[in-house]
């Protein structure tokens, strides 16, 4: 998939059961190679951020990985676990 990351930004985050997970405030890139390794979610109203893996500016860390569709809105994939990338204890 190739897309600017200017696209990116600011774009909706769903997961595949239309769930709103937030929108896009940055991304973090593999200088080595240029792939984008995660998104950064502003997290939407009806998400905890305590749920999931976040930087020190409380923003959810998404891998890239997870992205099925960049359209008008950003759709992930399936998800292995019931909560993605789930704050570890």
């Amino acid at each position: 998939m190739k897309i600017f990351a200017t696209e990116l930004q600011g774009k909706v985050v769903m997961s595949s059961d239309g769930k709103l997970l937030g929108d896009v405030d940055n991304i973090v890139i593999n200088t080595a190679n240029g792939d984008i390794k995660h998104m950064l979610l502003r997290p939407g109203e009806d998400i905890d951020p305590r749920d999931y893996k976040t930087d020190r500016n409380g923003r959810i860390v998404l891998p890239f990985n997870k992205v099925k569709s960049v359209k008008d809105v950003i759709v992930l994939g399936p998800l292995e676990s019931k909560k993605i990338e789930k704050k570890k204890e």
